[in-house]
């Protein structure tokens, strides 16, 4: 295999990837954007968008910099070991600069996808008047803006870092900024729109009895802006820091790897899966497409095309570079156990939280006896969903790691992740959908336009339910190859968990999602009484609003989430941030490792049972108001939309930043792991 071959593809495709983001961008640019009221609605959402996301960039920064600060003199630096020794023999590092280029590249992934769904959310709309197929083509472009500029940056930034500094600690320092910042983004992102979206829900279809996205409702704007901050922004991020994080993982296990390979050669073969990826992603875009009044099954058979296409054009390159004695053939086996194991848990969150299938209708039926038996079968629904995923992850890390040992691993969630650009197209255009039916309601256009972008947004749950057991899913493959990696830099042979400091370092790390999701759920509650209670105040004091004859102050509601999501996301964000390095100065090395492999487990089941209740809770409530049940207005749609109130921080705040937590601490763990010798 060819060095120069391979690093010259990871700069010239992303470059590609980045050109072909641009091109998207225009075609949705240049598409017609609709009456006065559209243009209005659709104006107020970015700017509140792009207001909260300035703030929160401001905030970040500073974090960024107290980090960046203190892993220069700690580790780039050696401070604390001169200190100590009192000499001047260690060399400068450059962990402390390409933690910083992976936090600005993390925020520039979401930032990037949140700038185009803003600006496509109303031009949905506005083809949904001509057709189901011209609005999905609109909102899919826009997540296949996200997706490729995702992977693009990724790519394309890790190779500049290997190429500056070829030291794997740079890389690892990549990564960890990377982390920080897709863990303040997914968690900021995802209390505001929750807490915009429960407070909307709660006074607007409960109290006052007027339908979702109704304009006289004064947290729709909020809550159309959450969908962008949190949906788009936040999870740009967080598989940002996915993608990155898995070719990062390889990089650092290059010495355990079993198979037949020189180390040059299996430092940059993720390089050449992931370079391959990208162009696979391109290609897929182009064939998804469906026709007026398809079924949820057509329409999720249109976005599986290009998805599966992808998949196969990275499997078709692998095996012929293993046919042909470029790669050993341990190197497809593996990429195909890491795309097989992605699809088995996508179609396993699919089949659990789709109206399509019995579970979510099963759990619709549950509403006609109420709010609390909704919200028990949901939460029974989510814990056995867990099921299929875990058995997946088990026997796909035992497949990678009998056929590349603890290498194969991180190469197998590379493989998962090597078709991102189109998986997390079908995931980021949700929202736009979700974006468009509001704007449709707000705008009082006509009724079908609303159903096709609510078929859309049906669909937009479902693919949103797999693409978060995606990310869970190589969260864990992720975070076990790093675990991989902290053993061998801090030399630790075995981990004996009869050894009361390892016992307690494991229990720690299993309490830390629980930790971490109560302090989200908890940001969200808090944050939803003051929506709820400011709706109700203008409900109360704007004299006709109720009657639509007098405008609501979306901008106070804008303002409400925002300090609200700002102030909340600092606590389980630096919580992350200090309990791994806490555990390894006070406890000890073995200790953390036990911490990291807690944390790995019980993070890894929350995130998928909080995922699949939330998706299968929103869904059934769609299921209803199609019409099923009662419909809307009835005892059956009102307990669903408690139990859908109940969902949002599971799905969209808690389990999508778990992930993100599970591979925060084990990077941090990574970087940090030369002061725990």
């Amino acid at each position: 295999m060819n060095e120069n071959i391979i690093l010259m593809m990871s700069i010239i495709i992303p470059v590609i990837g980045l050109i072909f983001a641009c091109y998207l961008s225009y075609k949705i640019i240049k598409q017609d954007e609709g009456n006065k009221d559209v243009q209005f609605i659709g104006n107020a959402i970015k700017e509140g968008a792009m207001a909260f996301i300035s703030k929160e960039y401001r905030v970040l920064s500073v974090v960024v910099l107290l980090v960046s600060t203190i892993i220069a003199l700690v580790l780039d630096l050696d401070l604390l070991n001169k200190i100590d020794s009192s000499t001047e023999s260690s060399a400068v590092t450059p962990i402390a600069i390409s933690y910083v280029i992976g936090a600005v590249g993390s925020a520039i992934a979401g930032f990037v996808g949140m700038s185009i769904a803003v600006r496509a959310n109303y031009r949905t709309t506005v083809q949904a008047m001509k057709g189901l197929n011209p609005a999905l083509r609109i909102a899919f472009n826009s997540g296949a803006v996200m997706g490729i500029s995702v992977v693009s940056i990724g790519l394309l930034g890790i190779t500049l870092i290997h190429l500056l500094f070829d030291n794997p600690s740079a890389a690892a320092g990549f990564g960890f900024g990377a982390s920080t910042i897709a863990l303040f983004a997914r968690v900021g992102g995802g209390i505001y729109t929750k807490a915009a979206d429960v407070g909307a829900d709660l006074v607007g279809k409960l109290e006052a009895g007027i339908p979702e996205d109704d304009p006289r409702n004064p947290a729709t704007i909020a809550d159309n802006v959450g969908d962008n901050v949190g949906d788009v922004a936040g999870m740009g991020a967080d598989l940002f820091e996915s993608y990155v994080g898995s070719i990062i993982a390889t990089m650092t296990l290059v010495s355990a790897v079993t198979f037949t390979i020189s180390d040059q050669s299996a430092t940059l073969l993720p390089f050449f899966i992931a370079s391959v990826g990208i162009i696979s992603s391109i290609i897929g875009t182009f064939l998804v497409r469906t026709k007026d009044g398809a079924s949820m099954g057509s329409l999720l058979w249109s976005l599986r095309t290009g998805i599966f296409s992808a998949g196969l054009i990275v499997l078709a390159s692998t095996l012929v570079m293993s046919i042909t004695d470029v790669f050993p053939m341990e190197v497809f086996l593996i990429i195909l156990t890491g795309l097989i194991a992605g699809v088995i848990i996508g179609t396993a969150s699919e089949i659990t939280t789709s109206y399509e299938y019995k579970y979510t209708r099963n759990l619709a039926e549950q509403a006609k006896t109420g709010a609390a038996t909704i919200i028990i079968g949901g939460l029974g629904l989510g814990m056995i969903s867990t099921i299929i995923p875990t058995i997946v992850i088990i026997i796909s890390m035992f497949i990678a790691h009998m056929l590349g040992g603890y290498y194969g691993i991180a190469l197998a969630a590379v493989g998962m992740l090597s078709t991102l650009g189109i998986t997390l197209a079908t995931d980021a255009y949700g929202p736009v959908a979700d974006n468009a039916g509001g704007i449709a309601e707000q705008a009082k256009l006509n009724p079908e336009v609303r159903e096709r972008t609510d078929a859309l947004d049906s669909l937009g749950n479902t693919t949103a339910a797999t693409g978060k057991g995606f990310a869970i899913g190589s969260a864990v493959l992720t975070a076990g190859a790093l675990l991989f990696s902290y053993a061998l830099i801090a030399d630790i042979k075995a981990i004996n968990l009869l050894e009361i400091k390892v016992l307690i370092g494991l229990i720690i790390g299993a309490l830390m999602p629980f930790i971490f999701s109560a302090l989200t759920m908890q940001a969200v509650g808090s944050a939803a009484i003051d929506m709820v209670n400011e709706v109700r105040r203008q409900f109360r004091e704007i004299e006709g609003l109720l009657e639509g004859k007098a405008v609501a102050d979306y901008a106070r509601a804008v303002e409400i989430s925002t300090d609200g999501s700002l102030k909340a996301m600092i606590l389980p964000g630096l919580l992350a941030i200090i309990v791994p390095i806490a555990t390894g100065f006070i406890i000890g090395k073995e200790a953390l490792g036990a911490m990291l492999a807690g944390a790995i487990a019980s993070g890894f089941l929350l995130a998928i049972m909080m995922a699949n209740s939330g998706g299968a809770w929103d869904n059934a409530k769609k299921y209803i108001e199609s019409g099923k049940l009662g419909g809307k207005g009835s005892d059956a749609h009102s307990a669903a939309v408690v139990g859908d109130t109940v969902g949002d921080p599971f799905k969209d705040t808690s389990g999508p930043a778990l992930n993100i937590l599970i591979k925060l601490m084990t990077i941090i763990s990574v970087v940090f792991a030369p002061l725990f010798l």
